[in-house]
Order: C-alpha cells, then sequence, then structure tokens
C-alpha cells in the first residue's frame, strides 16, 4: 500500500502547499520576463522563440520524461527539479543584478526551467496517486484544478504590481527563495514508488516502446491527439504575441497585460465550473465542437477589436478563456 495511516491529509498538503508556493513563484518569473522583453525589444520574433524555449522541451522530451519519472525515484527527481529550477533562475538574477544579462541568456534559462518542470510535472502528478487514497483522488484533483486556477488569477496582477516597484532581479529572487522552501519540504516528506514486479526486466526503451505502442493501436486516440497538436499548434502560435498585442495595439502597461491574462483565468475557472455542473451534450464530441466555434468567434473578436475597445477585447479574450474548458472538458 501507498499509505497505512491516517495522516496521509497531512503529508500530501504539507507538500501541496510547498508546490503551490514554488508554481507562483514561476508564474511571478514567467510574467516578469515576458514583459521586460516585451519593452526591451519590441520583438514578435524575440517573443516567438521565448515562447519557444519554455515549449520545445515539453513537446520533444515528454514521453522519455514519462518513462524516466516511472522507473525513477519521484521524490528525488522532484528535489532535482526544484534544485534546478532554483539555481538556473539565481544564475540569471545575478546576471541582471550585475547588467551583464543578454537576451540569450533568458532562453537558454527558460529551456533549463522548462525541462525540470517537465520532470517536475510529470513526478509529482505521479506521486499524487500514491500519497493519496484512491477514494480521495477525485477531490484532490479538484483542489488541484483549483490551485492552478486561482494561481493563474492572481500571478499576472501579482507580477505586474511587483515590476512597478521591484527590479526584475528581485522577482527573480522571489522564485529562487520559493524553490528552495519547497525543496525543504521535501526532505521531510516520505513519498512511496510504486511496485515494479519487472523493473529488472525491462529497459528504458522497452517501457517507452511499450507506451507508444498502446497508443498507435488505439485508433480513436490517434486522431484525437492529432486535432489537438494542430488546433494547438495555431492557438499557441498567438500567445507569445499577446504582449506585443497589449502595448502597441492597446497602448496598454505591464498593468494592463496582467488584467488581460487575469480575466483569461477567471474565465477558465467559470468553463470548468459550468462543464462539472452541465455535463455536456450527451454526445460529447458536439459538446467540443460549440467548444470550438464559440472560441473561434471570441478569437476572430479580439483580432479585429479597435484599440479604444479594450473592455471588448478584454470580454472576448475571458470568453476565450471560459470556453477553452468545454473543449478540453
Amino acid at each position: 500500500m501507498a499509505f497505512t495511516d491516517d495522516k496521509w491529509a497531512v503529508r500530501f498538503f504539507t507538500l501541496w502547499a510547498g508546490q503551490a508556493l514554488s508554481l507562483l513563484g514561476s508564474q511571478l518569473v514567467q510574467f516578469a520576463i515576458i514583459w521586460h522583453l516585451t519593452t526591451a525589444t519590441n520583438s514578435a520574433t524575440t517573443l516567438a522563440i521565448t515562447s519557444m524555449m519554455g515549449l520545445l522541451p515539453g513537446v520533444l522530451l515528454s514521453p522519455f520524461i514519462g518513462t524516466w519519472v516511472d522507473r525513477g525515484n519521484r521524490k528525488q527527481l522532484l528535489i532535482a527539479a526544484d534544485s534546478i529550477v532554483a539555481i538556473t533562475t539565481l544564475i540569471l538574477a545575478l546576471l541582471f543584478a550585475f547588467n551583464v544579462d543578454r537576451v540569450w541568456h533568458i532562453y537558454a534559462a527558460l529551456f533549463i526551467r522548462a525541462v525540470a518542470g517537465g520532470f517536475h510535472q510529470s513526478a509529482f502528478g505521479a506521486s499524487v496517486v500514491l500519497l493519496v487514497p484512491k477514494e480521495q483522488l477525485t477531490r484532490i484533483q479538484g483542489f488541484n484544478q483549483a490551485l492552478y486556477g486561482g494561481l493563474n488569477i492572481i500571478s499576472a496582477p501579482l507580477g505586474a504590481y511587483l515590476l512597478a516597484g521591484m527590479p526584475l532581479q528581485g522577482i527573480l529572487l522571489i522564485d529562487v527563495t520559493t524553490a528552495l522552501i519547497a525543496v525543504t519540504i521535501l526532505f521531510f516528506i516520505h513519498i512511496p514508488q510504486p511496485e515494479r514486479k519487472e523493473q529488472t526486466q525491462n529497459t528504458f526503451w522497452q517501457d517507452f516502446a511499450a507506451g507508444f505502442r498502446y497508443i498507435i493501436a488505439w485508433r480513436g486516440l490517434v486522431i484525437l491527439l492529432g486535432l489537438v497538436m494542430v488546433i494547438n499548434f495555431f492557438f499557441t502560435a498567438t500567445e507569445p504575441l499577446t504582449p506585443l498585442l497589449i502595448m502597441n495595439q492597446f497602448k496598454g502597461d505591464a498593468q494592463s497585460l496582467g488584467l488581460w491574462l487575469a480575466l483569461f483565468a477567471v474565465g477558465n475557472l467559470l468553463g470548468g465550473l459550468i462543464l462539472g455542473a452541465w455535463g455536456g451534450f450527451k454526445r460529447k464530441v458536439a459538446t467540443a465542437q460549440l467548444g470550438l466555434i464559440l472560441t473561434g468567434l471570441s478569437a476572430v473578436i479580439v483580432g479585429v477589436v479597435p484599440p479604444e475597445l479594450f473592455w471588448l477585447g478584454l470580454t472576448a479574450n475571458a470568453a476565450m478563456g471560459l470556453f477553452l474548458p468545454i473543449i478540453n472538458g
């Protein structure tokens, strides 16, 4: 058994609190760096490359990370991931403090943070099912969704507020501190390992190939993954341009961007609640199609709204956040 007493909640929520604090620090850094690059370069190419540095590790390494986490020690992987994030961010903060930072330093730091984040996300997700009783997993998933939704709402406005009175290296040091707190908590939490009777018989590549064959054999899953890939490709391409949209089209500042992102997160949270209460149509594909159509219409409004109607852009952007859970759910 992964747990043998009634103290699982204390262990899990202690770990959960540390990880939530670390996640908030990471989101503050993400916002601060994006706005810094927006004002310093006003370059769509720079923002696109920045976004790619954060996304590319997940695209290229996710299948390998999942197999590695299944075979490795989850606690050690979490400690290593948080430590690498802290060290990388500390180095970047020192570069800014001594005014020797370059854009490529940010690219490299974001890439390393994304790799560590991929291991962290996979290891934490795999640990939850071993720390929490099976009958409590649904409730815990609800807590996790509330955590991500809540942090997405407050992180952008908080990042904008901090930028108004703090240098970028100060915000980076906040992330270093929260990561170190998460690491410290991990040293005192026992995370059980899954039982693997055949662990010594399978190599890393055998485990990887088994997972790949499982996906290929499921024709419907392959089609669904292909559709999701195409949709995400086009929507992800617009994300790096959001700061430029705010600054150049709407003549906004960091507070405007923070409000834009926060309202999107509010819409996302409300969309999840609506789907949870409604459950969708009987034909699930019809629910997803409705969400896609409404999301597309909202995106068109965001693209054509004139600068003086910023409030309409905010509303359409919040609507996009509202409809995305309808698709993903």
